[in-house]
């Protein structure tokens, strides 16, 4: 029997019905073990199946889960009725007004964002990768959610577990893509190296979109592989697939 599905939750969210899930509380074993909802790793078709009803349940019981074909894109796309996993647009955030839908964005060392106007009715998720932040993701979806009639300094973001600044290495090549006005986002690592800090870069993209509040959660995937799926850690380690998780969201019940 599953242990229960563990649940991490942002104040920013507070009354909202979301949540950012890792491995615990699943059904899958080997070496996705746990609660993977990845469609696109190794795993048992029916464990992913009950993978993700666990987590929807945990979350938002009775809501449709709406996901998309996540590319590492800056593209959004607006919700407005659900469709199924053979119809999921590639794209790596989505934004809706409507209610008894659940938006779910699966990472595995990428950022986690979840959105909320609660005024408007408003709620957005978007994955955010270092390629889809640094292309814009954040600040697109920002925008996909004022043109539904939210109010930007009335969004609040939280960002789930991701890869930390300690965990993640990158090399001269990396750094060469951003701007000198990035450089606080970089720590000097081994020669040739440096530690980059996705979290804090994603949580200034927010802010340079004008949100009104942010709420980092600053929990590391790479360094808690009892809580979390890592696939930087499952590519240190040589093994041929990796687990995803969830972070879900949806509107307040009408």
């Amino acid at each position: 029997m599953a242990e229960p599905v563990e649940v991490s939750r942002a104040a920013v969210l507070e009354g909202i019905p979301h949540g950012f899930l890792g491995r615990r509380g699943g059904v899958s074993t080997g070496l996705v073990a746990g609660l993977n909802v990845g469609i696109g790793a190794d795993d048992n078709v029916d464990s992913i199946i009950d993978n993700r009803r666990r987590a929807v349940e945990a979350v938002a019981p009775g809501a449709q889960l709406v996901a998309c074909y996540q590319v590492h894109s800056p593209d959004v796309v607006a919700v407005f009725e659900p469709w199924g996993d053979d119809a999921r647009p590639r794209a790596d955030a989505l934004v809706t007004d409507r209610p008894e839908m659940v938006l779910g964005i699966v990472t595995a060392d990428c950022a986690p964002i979840l959105l909320a106007d609660r005024a408007a009715g408003v709620i957005g998720a978007a994955h955010a990768g270092w390629r889809g932040a640094h292309g814009g993701v954040a600040e697109n979806t920002v925008e996909a959610m004022c043109a539904l009639g939210a109010r930007r300094e009335r969004i609040a973001a939280a960002i789930g577990p991701c890869i930390a600044q300690f965990s993640y290495e990158v090399d001269d090549g990396f750094r060469a893509q951003f701007t000198q006005e990035d450089e606080r986002f970089f720590a000097v690592g081994k020669p040739g190296h440096w530690q980059f800090d996705l979290e804090a870069y994603v949580a200034a993209r927010l802010a340079r979109a004008g949100v009104g509040r942010i709420e980092p959660l600053g929990l590391d995937t790479y360094a808690a592989p009892d809580r979390f799926f890592s696939f930087r850690r499952a590519t240190h380690a040589g093994e041929p697939t990796y687990g995803r998780q969830f972070s879900l969201i949806a509107n307040e019940s009408p």
